[in-house]
């Protein structure tokens, strides 16, 4: 790689860095994720203490709280509190995976169209066009843990399109599922973006299989012990128990338990038809906590759609679309607090991809950069409307 395409890319991600720090809301209340990471360096797989604005804790006895949500984001903030001490916040995470998940959807971009302004585009659409934005400036627990699933699927599909090394794939997707537990389900379609179907029954395609095995299973393995010294199962993480601990049984978003097919109606309902709130002073219109429709937040994944290739890894991303969906839609609650519907960004790498793949062969015409600056203008009305003004409803 020449020294001038390295700047541009650290200049790309510090540009993202800057823009999220700049429109972040200050330090996130919920940082369960820095607390934990606080308590790892003490030799503690939990906290010791409960404030009151921290609810989804599951108490275990003698002033031990456990944390719910999937570690990764707690591992890498490990080091990063030693070294920085009380001077890294939780949302500075966050910054930093949002704005690395986009040099990311560049570089596979590049590999896929070999056009640097296609590059850009679509590195612009995923980092400020989309609800990214909103989630990596905020980053608080339910943020964060998306962002950082974000960073690391994209950063497998690069792996995926270009060198497929698949002791790193492997690495890369155990990652993924330790930052969010249901991206288990699309592991496979990461393997399958790399492999040669030519040579499928080979003994190459067994060592391929074996290393990227060998990546995964300390992760799978590492979350088993975790769950294991906390709740005395493998299987359990204690997010199943929250509508108990939270007094919720019965409330409507969880009177089904946590998932259920009951519940997809309306989370699809959030994910397409649910819109902006109009009040009858300034400023008239604001986001509503409990979403808003993709198309809204972002007009532009409409190229997902129009010239659609035909091809295996547009084949493999639709069907991973629709794996993802199918588990995040079948979630009691839909999403809120939010800005868009954020149970999406878990498969907006593959949508990503298949807006990459589309790209082939189609020039950038005033439609897309049309489409483009309304999908940023949206999101910059969403990140100031919530983080700075405070100017948001349910």
């Amino acid at each position: 790689m020449k020294l001038k395409q390295k700047i541009f890319y650290l200049g790309l991600f510090l540009f993202l860095v800057a823009i999220y720090y700049l429109t972040s809301a200050g330090n996130t209340p919920y940082d369960y994720f820095l607390r934990l990471a606080n308590a790892f360096w003490h030799g503690k797989y939990y906290l010791n203490d409960n404030p009151p604005w921290l609810s989804e804790l599951i108490p275990a006895g003698n002033n031990r709280y456990f944390v719910v949500y999937p570690p990764m984001p707690t591992i890498i903030l490990a080091p990063l509190v030693a070294l920085f001490k009380n001077q890294f916040q939780q949302q500075f995470l966050a910054h930093l995976l949002g704005a690395g998940a986009s040099v990311w959807i560049y570089l596979t971009t590049l590999r896929i169209t070999q056009d640097r302004t296609k590059a850009l585009y679509l590195a612009l659409l995923s980092s400020l066009g989309s609800i990214v934005w909103f989630l990596s400036s905020v980053g608080s627990v339910w943020y964060l843990g998306q962002i950082s699933a974000f960073f690391f699927l994209t950063w497998s599909i690069y792996e995926s399109v270009n060198r497929k090394r698949f002791f790193l794939l492997g690495l890369l997707s155990g990652a993924t599922y330790l930052s969010r537990i249901n991206l288990i389900l699309v592991v496979p379609f990461v393997f399958l973006l790399a492999i040669d179907f030519k040579k499928l029954f080979t003994v190459e395609t067994f060592k391929k299989i074996l290393l990227f095995t060998l990546g995964l299973a300390p992760f799978i393995l590492g979350n088993f012990y975790y769950n294991y010294i906390r709740f005395g199962s493998i299987l359990e993480n204690g997010y199943f128990l929250l509508p108990q601990i939270l007094k919720e049984t019965h409330a409507p978003w969880f009177i089904h338990g946590v998932m259920s097919p009951k519940y997809i109606a309306s989370n699809l309902k959030t994910l397409f038809w649910s819109f902006p709130k109009l009040i009858s002073h300034f400023p008239y219109i604001i986001p509503s906590w409990a979403g808003l429709a993709i198309w809204i937040t972002t007009p532009a994944f409409l190229f997902s759609l129009f010239n659609f290739k035909s091809n295996f890894q547009n084949l493999i991303s639709t069907m991973a679309i629709g794996i993802i969906l199918i588990s995040v839609s079948m979630h009691g609650g839909t999403g809120w607090a939010q800005f868009g519907y954020r149970f999406a960004v878990d498969f907006y790498p593959f949508l990503f991809l298949i807006i990459a793949n589309n790209f082939q062969g189609c020039k950038l015409g005033r439609v897309h950069w049309l489409l483009l600056f309304v999908s940023i203008f949206v999101n910059l009305w969403g990140v100031l409307w919530i983080n700075k003004f405070g100017w948001v409803g349910f």
